[in-house]
């Protein structure tokens, strides 16, 4: 039983040496929210996730189904930014930092090979700056 009763103390004793509870553990779930067609405004901050290599990201979930060409713009007039498609299993599908329009916004193509849940995460360029930004997506028709 000794085992047990340790387990048990152990593990509030645990959250507590790293200055969780169990609700604000419960509260730092990842959970992108999702992302229609319908533009988002949104802002980057210290409070949204760590990129592990300087600044922070915001994550936005959305379906496509193979086939869809899309375009995603990221723009904002406070920091560089730069957007990332991801596929279900976090591998980048493609990423633009600088539109073609020379700005510091960013203007991603992509044309989706395989249905199922896609993740368009916006960060920073090099993790310098933050601020409000706004972020949509579009499915383009062919002609």
């Amino acid at each position: 039983m000794k085992p047990v009763r340790f387990l048990s103390l152990l593990v509030p004793a645990t959250l507590l040496t790293l200055g969780l509870s169990a609700g604000n553990a419960a509260a730092q779930l990842y959970n992108p929210m999702p992302l229609g067609s319908d533009e988002v405004n949104d802002s980057l901050s210290a409070e949204d996730i760590p990129t592990g290599f300087g600044g922070f990201a915001k994550d936005y979930v959305v379906n496509l189904e193979a086939g869809d060409q899309i375009t995603i713009d990221a723009i904002s007039n406070e920091f560089d930014t730069l957007v990332t498609l991801m596929d279900a299993n976090g591998v980048t599908v493609s990423e633009n930092d600088d539109g073609p329009d020379g700005s510091t916004n960013s203007l991603l193509f992509a044309r989706i090979s395989e249905s199922g849940k896609y993740t368009v995460r916006v960060r920073s360029y090099a993790g310098e700056g933050a601020g409000p930004f706004s972020l949509k997506l579009a499915r383009l028709r062919p002609i």
